[in-house]
């Protein structure tokens, strides 16, 4: 059980304790904070996997035990992932289902509108589920292949200018941005010094 930080004495007459003590109640803080935020991604997840058993329950899909499988691993991934790349992941921990099962799952979802299919231009049909509490874009490595999930205020901001300057209304947008990550410009930088 997480306790709250004791009361600090703000008060200018106060006298300060060591800096050492004084630290503990801002280490519970945080603490505090980073449980609480764990607690919100894990409830994240399990709404969408809620949602998503919910709406294709709805639909008449059953998910059976390789669908709900193939949910969690969703919900707990950071970005998108192909079919094939899923289904690697599950039988690497041991999970038995077949490669069929993860596309049919997929694309089931995809149909209910519970994951956003993305497309890099190379072939490989990624999925993510589609969360209205989450939004980014995609990083892709030119050379190794990584995706990687990033965020920006700053562009969303510029898309809503755009949008508010060109009359449309924009329901959906995405943003691909290609290059070399870090892992494969290291080797390339280590080369030419």
């Amino acid at each position: 059980m997480v306790r709250p930080p004791a009361a600090v004495d703000d008060e200018p007459h106060a006298v300060q304790a060591p800096r050492q003590a004084a630290s503990a109640p801002i280490a519970r803080t945080i603490l505090i904070a980073a449980c609480t935020i764990t607690i919100l991604v894990i409830l994240c997840k399990m709404n969408w996997i809620e949602d998503a058993r919910g709406r294709l329950q709805g639909a008449g899909y059953r998910p059976g035990a390789a669908g709900m499988v193939v949910l969690e691993y969703l919900a707990s991934q950071p970005c998108c992932r192909g079919a094939q790349e899923i289904h690697e992941a599950l039988t690497a921990a041991g999970r038995k289902i077949g490669l069929a099962s993860v596309y049919r799952m997929v694309d089931r979802l995809a149909e209910q509108g519970l994951v956003q299919r993305i497309d890099i231009g190379d072939g490989i049909v990624r999925y993510e589920p589609a969360r209205e509490t989450e939004h980014h874009h995609h990083l892709v490595c030119g050379e190794c292949g990584k995706v990687e999930p990033f965020a920006d205020s700053s562009l969303e901001r510029a898309i809503h200018a755009v949008e508010e300057r060109s009359g449309y209304s924009v329901v959906a947008h995405e943003v691909l941005l290609r290059g070399q990550c870090g892992d494969c410009r290291e080797p390339a930088t280590r080369s030419r010094g």
